[in-house]
Formats: structure tokens, sequence, C-alpha cells
């Protein structure tokens, strides 16, 4: 008898986990910021599990049960938890932003950023995720991944940067056909208006951003915001220390990266050797 298939999350589920976050806290006698900064986490954060805009992790859960005096009781909510939707709850408000963005500042040393992944690229990563995910969640992963390519043409000029580590782009995820029409697709997208596209070489001694990938955005009404992503969930934060020193970073990283015309020549370098 095949196993049962656990139900996926929903907006019902997270409100209601959400709504016993904000109670206790509020029986406490806490404000959210005072809670964030009891786990360690930031107001915004906090916020969003509240309102079941976030998933709530399992490490989470367990700080917050210890600092609201709870028995336990978000621990087990959060490891009951069904599966998460096509878009995981921790990227939901982060692709929000994405979209309403003025600004877009991504590095990724993993793989290529998800802006700028063609259609087949995109289904080769989620094919690699580990559990293996089934055929109908791998399209609509896709699905979702490529309907974010949107802003590169929006009608609102969106001005995006990127700096990709050098490995990215030898990892052949896919097949050859695969990196190939990848490469081509990047070497396009470096010539679009605002695109600002660079690579980071391995010749360097020193690297900058060892830490793992992250986003930078700015929103209309000149927020900024930034997001780091890890295996099982996300940090989105407005917090100016913690984006100023993420922004320090990418500063950084365009410094010693090749500038937007030797990255064009690498990338038809690695064409011709493709």
């Amino acid at each position: 008898m095949p196993p049962k298939k656990r139900p996926r999350a929903n907006a019902t589920s997270l409100k209601m986990i959400g709504r016993q976050v904000a109670a206790a806290r509020v029986a406490k006698g806490l404000t959210q910021k005072q809670l964030a900064a009891l786990v360690r986490l930031d107001e915004e954060t906090i916020g969003s599990i509240e309102q079941g805009r976030r998933r709530l992790m399992p490490n989470v859960a367990e700080l917050l049960d210890f600092h609201l005096g709870l028995p336990g009781l978000l621990t087990v909510a959060a490891h009951e938890m069904p599966d998460a939707d096509v878009i995981p709850p921790w990227a939901e408000e982060f692709l929000e932003h994405e979209r309403e963005a003025v600004a877009v500042s991504s590095y990724e040393n993993q793989v290529v950023p998800g802006l700028l992944q063609t259609d087949a690229y995109a289904e080769a990563v989620f094919r690699s995720c580990v559990p293996v995910l089934g055929e109908e969640e791998i399209a609509g992963r896709t699905a979702v991944r490529v309907g974010r390519r949107e802003i590169l043409r929006r009608k609102e000029p969106v001005m995006l940067s990127f700096v990709i580590w050098e490995p990215v782009l030898l990892l052949r995820l896919g097949d050859r056909e695969v990196h190939r029409d990848q490469l081509t697709h990047l070497r396009a997208c470096s010539e679009l208006p605002g695109v600002s596209l660079q690579i980071y070489p391995l010749k360097h001694s020193r690297h900058p951003a060892l830490d793992g990938p992250f986003v930078l955005l700015e929103t209309p009404d000149h927020q900024r915001l930034a997001y780091m992503e890890t295996q099982r969930g996300s940090h989105l934060t407005s917090e100016p220390n913690e984006v100023s020193s993420v922004e320090r970073i990418y500063a950084m990283l365009r410094t010693q990266a090749l500038n937007p015309d030797e990255t064009r020549a690498e990338f038809d370098r690695l064409l011709g050797e493709s």
C-alpha cells in the first residue's frame, strides 16, 4: 500500500499558527521588535510569521516556545506543517518585492540567478533537488521561475545587476545543449538595457562572499531589502545594519569581478569551447 500523500500547506494553516504566535506574544506583553530581538530575527520576519505570510521553521518555533513560555505548542505545529506549495511560503514575500522592485542586485555561487535561467536550465535545477520532486511539482516550480523573467523587459525601467561566480558557468546542469543555451542566453542578457552582468573569476585568492548567495532589492518607496536563502528557508530583512553589510559585500564583488565588456568576452570564449 503506497504511503499516504502529505497535504500541502495553505494560507489558512499559516495564518492559524501566526495568530497563535501573536496571541502568545501579546500575553507576554512583548512588542514584535522585542520578540524579534529575543529570537535573533528582525521585526519584519516576526510580522510576516504572525500574518501568515512566512512559514514557521522548527528551529524558530523552539525559540518562540521558550521565550513565550509555551509547552512546545509552536514546535509541534511547525513539525506537523504540511509540505510547502509550489512557491515555498518563505519565498513568497521576497517574490512579491522582486516583482515591484526598481533595482535588483544578485550574487550567485551555486546556480545561474533565477531571473536569468532558461526554461530547460530551470527544469534541470529542480530535477537536481533532494528529496526528488515529482513531475507535477517540477513543472509548477519551473513555470514560476520562468515567469519571473518578465522583469527583464518590464515597461517601467528596472536596474538589474548580477555577479556570478565562475564555477557556476562551468557546471553543466542538464546536458551539453542545456548548458550551451544557458550561456547563449546569459550573453544576450548582458546586452539588455539596464542590465549589468559580471563574472567573478576563480583566479582571486580571496572571496568576500563565501557565506553564500544573496539578493539586494530596492522597493518603489526606496526601502532597501536583503534576501539570503539557505537549504531549508530564507531570511528577508530591512534592518539597516544587515542590509548595509550585504551592500558592502556586493560592492567588493563588483569591484573585483570582470567588468561587463570582459564578461561578454568570457562568455564568447566559453561558447567557443562548449
